[in-house]
């Protein structure tokens, strides 16, 4: 079992637990006290209202925070702040409940019944990330959920440099390298992210982009051209010529098929 990582500084990780199911907030409890030695969880709330107040009362640098309570949603209490001070991790029993926004805005967030390895990864991520930084990934998760059936989602994009904000409309294709994976934008940035290919072809696969090569994800609504000699390319709308493996081309050419029936 994973064990949280402990950091230089003694501070401890104040924390807070929201959840309107009593065994679940006492997992959650045992979890953290068994593979999160600097956690402190400072309280509890089983609702809304009462986590608002217990955010005020407690002044957490961490909350777990249930997504659907009796008296409304986690994204509900998010919205009486203008300023979040503090990290979240999402806590959900739907697996189909926002998870692709999740993942577009690189958030966190545990299903349950929850996986302690997964907890302590989460929680370690928490404590380093810098509260501007996640801010920046908070407001990119509410506009997808806001654009919910919407065009034009944004999906954030991280290095050791610097922090992306894309509309995943303006990516032109992604390249594999190795265990990292090239972004290329209708403006020409070329972003390299320490993520494999096939953690973003799971992700955009259901959002217009398809996996044509190994080492090539497209999106779709950048081909200009489907050339068939040599194997297949696909030309891009800035000029990029992509490699079409056998089953990338079948997928391409079923594809084609069903846009002009």
């Amino acid at each position: 079992m994973l064990t949280f990582r402990k950091n230089i500084t003694e501070k401890m990780l104040r924390t807070l637990i929201i959840d309107d199911e009593p065994p679940v907030r006492d997992t959650l409890r045992g979890l953290l006290q068994k593979t999160c030695p600097r956690v402190n969880v400072v309280g509890e709330a089983s609702s809304v209202k009462t986590g608002i107040l217990a955010i005020r009362e407690k002044a957490p640098d961490l909350v777990l925070l249930d997504i659907k309570m009796d008296d409304g949603t986690g994204f509900d209490l998010l919205n009486h702040y203008e300023n979040i001070n503090f990290k979240i991790i999402f806590v959900t029993a739907y697996e189909e409940f926002a998870i692709q926004a999740f993942g577009f805005s690189a958030i966190d967030y545990l299903l349950k019944p929850v996986n302690p390895e997964k907890l302590a990864e989460a929680v370690n991520r928490a404590e380093l990330l810098h509260q501007n930084e996640f801010n920046i990934q908070l407001g990119a998760l509410r506009e997808n959920l806001q654009n919910k059936g919407k065009q034009n989602k944004k999906i954030i994009l991280k290095n050791l440099e610097s922090i992306f904000i894309i509309n995943m409309d303006d990516i032109i294709h992604c390249e594999s390298d190795g265990s990292y994976t090239a972004f290329e934008t209708s403006d020409n940035q070329n972003i390299l992210v320490s993520k494999n290919l096939k953690e973003y072809d799971t992700l955009l696969s259901g959002s217009g982009f398809l996996r044509v090569h190994r080492s090539h994800l497209i999106n779709l609504k950048h081909i200009k051209r489907f050339d068939r000699h040599d194997g297949g390319n696909v030309v891009m709308s800035n000029g990029a010529q992509i490699p079409v493996s056998a089953s990338g081309r079948e997928r391409l050419l079923d594809l084609f098929e069903e846009i002009s029936a």
